[in-house]
């Protein structure tokens, strides 16, 4: 590096890491790791040839076609995960159905280590709820209810501030509808 060179702005990793950390903590990611990781070896081991000396291992089995199949899939899965994260229940489920799939197909399900990733990462993305975003804080003019320390009961849903249902009441259950729990068809 010499002296004419500018050097790069001391934030933009900082600006790129907060970036990838907001994408991150909105969709399933570790899932989607876990789920692609346990991909590879469910795929790699039955066409894999180890070498132990002079001595060649292969662990070929019979259904290698179907580990390759359930390892792609289960890579697919992973990736989908990411930047599909509505697809996150059938791909949960899908990955634990091919995890559970690849014990008698291949080689155990890739040792056992492609099982388990496949297991685990199916199960945070059928368990992953998007988060709600942060309700702002009420500013200190503003008194929040219940602030002066007296407890006051909330309205309850449907129900204006005076105590008094709005008319809006879907449930047909309202005196104020007149309609006494019966439902027209109309």
């Amino acid at each position: 590096m010499s002296a004419e060179t500018p050097a790069a702005d001391p934030g933009q990793f900082h600006h790129r890491r907060q970036q990838f950390r907001a994408w991150r903590g909105t969709r399933p990611f570790w899932a989607g790791l876990f789920v692609l990781l346990g991909g590879f070896p469910i795929m790699y081991f039955p066409y894999a040839h180890l070498q132990l000396g002079h001595l060649t291992l292969a662990m070929a089995t019979t259904a290698g076609a179907g580990s390759l199949i359930i390892g792609v899939l289960l890579v697919v899965l992973g990736i989908s995960l990411w930047f599909q994260k509505h697809v996150r229940t059938f791909a949960g489920v899908a990955a634990i159905l091919l995890a559970l799939v690849s014990l008698p197909v291949s080689n155990f399900g890739g040792f056992v280590l492609g099982f388990l990733f496949s297991l685990v990462g199916g199960a945070m993305a059928v368990a992953w709820a998007p988060g709600e975003p942060g309700l702002a804080e009420p500013q200190a003019d503003e008194a929040a209810p219940g602030a002066s320390g007296a407890p006051e009961a909330a309205p309850l849903p449907g129900q204006g501030t005076d105590g008094m249902y709005e008319p809006n009441d879907l449930s047909g259950t309202s005196p104020a509808n007149g309609a006494n729990g019966r439902h027209s068809a109309g």
